[in-house]
């Protein structure tokens, strides 16, 4: 299939409540059809895995298709210039904080992106490199992470969270609660830092979503046994 056809199918599915929601709390602009996850999930289980596809349909600059275009694309195939196009344009919703560090942790260079990232001054990037190593930290092997690193990186968010820009704020927070649930040698590690920065506030806009408690999400997981419980892949 080919983009356009693509376009025209994911067209008639759109909402205009659900797009209006989308737009007025969530900062997504036009093009936008308003096709809801779960109509956007049958249309993945029908194409499967298509990397030239997904290029086309982030290209497209259409919301609805850039999102598609993630949990279609072929992560291991993603170059590193794909990822820095995609996070370049990655300007609202779900694609900074999702999709991007979905498929850049899918792939060969999820770790050198996200260090890239976080180093850089733009809020949603940085965003995107913070979720890039929380996706890695629930799907890799323990055997692959270099600890000291992840350490280190712990020791960052604690020493610069509270001053970090909002979305920054959210991104780091959740790295914390993935290190502790993703990576057994660190989760007391993790409780601690945690505890230590005390809660974390961040303005995320007008949609009702809010900064989660990282020792209560830590102990929610641990509560069910899922501590260290790998994952082979965090699209949804």
């Amino acid at each position: 299939m080919t983009a356009k056809e693509i376009l025209d199918e994911l067209q008639p599915l759109g909402r205009e409540s659900y797009k209006r929601v989308m737009m007025k709390n969530h900062g997504v602009e036009e093009p936008c059809f308003g096709v809801k996850i779960s109509e956007l999930q049958k249309i993945r289980k029908r194409i499967g895995t298509d990397y030239q596809l997904a290029l086309d349909l982030y290209d497209t600059g259409n919301y609805d298709a850039m999102y598609l275009a993630g949990l279609i694309a072929d992560d291991a195939s993603m170059s590193r210039a794909d990822l820095r196009r995609w996070v370049e344009k990655a300007y609202a919703g779900s694609l900074p904080g999702y999709t991007v560090p979905w498929v850049a942790a899918g792939g060969p260079h999820g770790w050198e992106m996200g260090l890239e990232w976080i180093d850089l001054d733009e809020p949603r990037i940085a965003l995107a490199g913070w979720s890039t190593l929380s996706c890695l930290a629930l799907m890799k092997p323990d055997t692959e992470l270099d600890l000291k690193v992840w350490r280190a990186l712990m020791r960052r968010v604690k020493s610069s969270i509270h001053t970090a820009p909002d979305l920054v704020r959210y991104g780091m927070n959740g790295f914390i609660i993935a290190a502790g649930c993703g990576i057994a040698a660190l989760t007391e590690e993790a409780l601690r830092t945690a505890g230590e920065i005390g809660p974390v506030r961040a303005d995320l806009g007008n949609n009702g979503c809010e900064v989660p408690s990282a020792p209560d999400a830590i102990r929610k997981v641990a509560a069910k046994g899922g501590i260290g419980k790998k994952r082979k892949t965090v699209k949804c």
